[in-house]
This record gives C-alpha cells, sequence and structure tokens, in this order.
C-alpha cells in the first residue's frame, strides 16, 4: 500500500479531515500524485486511521511529500517533536515536508490589542478569532469536537527550531498576512 507502483508521487496527507479535494492545493491534485490520506478520526474515512505521532501501517521512507494543514496545534506540545520525527520517519531521503499552522504570534498580539474575541478573516468554517487561532473553533467545540481544540501555537521562530530539532534541513517558515497561518518548508537529509 505504501508506495505508488504506478510511478506516481506518493503524498501522506497527515491530518486529512473529511475528504475534499479542495484541502490540497491543485498541484498535489494531479495524476502524478498519489494521496494517502492519514487521520485519527475514521469518520473521515482516510486511508490510514492514527495519529500523527504515530503511523505504524506505513513504511520508512515512502513519502516523496508530506503535507499537514492546520492539524499540528491540535497535539499538546510535548508530541510535536514526535509528529515531526515521524514525518521525517516518512519522507524519503531529500523529500520535502509542508506544514500549515496558525500564526500564534500574530494571534497573541490581536489579543494583547483587545481584539480577542473579533472576527479577523472567514474560513469555510466561518468567521475566525484571535482566540479560535489560540484555542481552536469556538463553534466547532461547543457542538463537542473537542479533539478540534488547540493545545499549542506556533511563532515562526518555535516552528523553525523544533523542524532544525527534529532533524529537518532547508527550513523555511513564512508568514501569510492574508490567512494569519504560518507554511512551513522543510526537507530530510539527503
Amino acid at each position: 500500500m505504501a508506495e505508488a507502483e504506478d510511478g506516481r508521487h506518493v503524498l501522506v496527507h497527515l491530518g486529512c479531515g473529511a475528504k475534499d479535494k479542495s484541502r490540497l492545493p491543485a498541484p498535489l491534485n494531479g495524476p502524478g500524485w498519489r494521496e494517502i490520506r492519514v487521520d485519527l478520526d475514521p469518520t473521515h474515512g482516510p486511508d490510514i486511521v492514527a495519529s500523527i505521532v504515530h503511523v505504524p501501517a506505513l513504511a520508512d521512507d515512502v513519502a516523496d511529500l508530506v503535507w499537514c494543514a492546520h492539524c499540528l496545534e491540535h497535539l499538546f506540545a510535548h508530541e510535536v517533536p514526535r509528529a515531526l520525527g515521524e514525518s521525517l520517519r516518512l519522507l524519503k531521503p531529500g523529500a520535502r515536508l509542508i506544514l500549515i499552522v496558525p500564526d500564534g504570534m500574530t494571534a497573541a498580539a490581536l489579543v494583547a490589542a483587545d481584539r480577542a474575541d473579533e472576527t479577523i478573516y472567514d474560513s469555510p468554517a466561518g468567521p475566525v478569532t484571535a482566540l479560535d487561532m489560540l484555542y481552536g473553533h469556538a463553534p466547532a467545540l461547543a457542538q463537542g469536537a473537542m479533539a478540534m481544540a488547540h493545545r499549542t501555537c506556533f511563532t515562526r521562530a518555535r516552528l523553525a527550531r523544533l523542524l532544525q530539532q527534529a532533524g529537518f534541513e532547508a527550513v523555511v517558515v513564512s508568514r501569510q498576512q492574508k490567512t494569519y497561518e504560518l507554511v512551513a518548508q522543510a526537507r530530510k537529509p539527503r
């Protein structure tokens, strides 16, 4: 199951959520990629039901790309290095990891400016506040989706440091002003 036998690149989508092609950038939805969907929640219909901290169903060095968007913040701080280590294990030598997380520094600045409850942008799930960025989207939590709580947050420097400590190289973390996100790209050493 792990390697694409048809010549396509293997994309391991950690914390994939519900099946929705719009959750990946268009180039990764193309015919050259085979997506392996991993999620802890079986109702999302993932290929593999597992935590992003440990995916025993996948072999070492299987992925050409690991994609993990808005998932890492749901882990406790002590679990983040384990999840990053697992991502490193899954990647082929020289392959890339792309992570997207809320920008904790921007959220904290909004809270400090007494704008904690102000809608700062609209997402497909509805309006998002600084408190949602720090603690999880309040409407989802109010409906009992406690797995959606945020248990840690990231700044550019913290995320870069954690990736380097996990063994990644060529680490670049950029701040996305419009979406209040941090996008990290890193590579597994060859």
